[in-house]
């Protein structure tokens, strides 16, 4: 198995079956991006070799507006996509096997998880994992400890507030918040 066969059973939302071929390929892809975010959290990077580090953990080059702050971790990275004015702070943690897309201008905070695997709840089957992606549409910020869970969709200017938990999809221009996060009120755009 290659990694596009990899990504494209990932992608298609696929269960993985517990030591199955693409269970053992994610297992194998987790030792590189391992390795990758050693190298990016050991020492000092300049914004440049960061973006350089990043693009090789994800397999495709970043725009040289992406910022980020580490430490960052992931286990998988080859299915992270990142817009444009994309700035991540530091302590966040992407478990990205079912894909994160994320938009232009946006902004994640200190300590955000975005996990996009769910095991089966039977015991007897509790190592099958199933992807389901998160989307994050342009002009989003998610706000510090937040944790957003597969198959969500952010819509375009949402707010996430600090610590949500969140569970379904946000439309566009919703500040939501809470565990599990709920809206809270309409962002207004004044045009000025």
């Amino acid at each position: 198995m290659d990694i596009d066969e990899f990504l494209e059973h990932l992608n298609q939302g696929e269960v993985v079956k517990g030591g199955s071929k693409v269970h053992l390929m994610m297992h194998a892809i987790s030792q590189e991006a391992l390795k990758l975010t050693t190298e990016l959290n050991g020492s000092y990077h300049p914004p440049e070799e960061i973006r350089e580090i990043f693009s090789r953990l994800t397999g495709k080059p970043v725009d040289e507006t992406f910022g980020l702050f580490p430490p960052f971790s992931t286990d998988c990275g080859k299915n992270i996509h990142v817009g444009k004015n994309v700035f991540i702070n530091s302590g966040c943690r992407f478990q990205d096997q079912g894909g994160i897309f994320i938009g232009d201008g946006v902004l994640i905070g200190h300590n955000v998880v975005l996990a996009t695997l769910n095991h089966d709840s039977n015991p007897q089957k509790r190592s099958d994992m199933y992807p389901a992606p998160i989307r994050i549409g342009n002009n989003v910020w998610i706000g510090a400890q937040a944790t957003v869970l597969p198959g969500v969709t952010i819509g375009d200017g949402a707010i996430v507030a600090a610590g949500a938990v969140v569970n379904r999809d946000v439309p566009a221009k919703v500040i939501v918040g809470g565990v599990p996060a709920k809206s809270i009120k309409m962002i207004e755009v004044n045009q000025k």
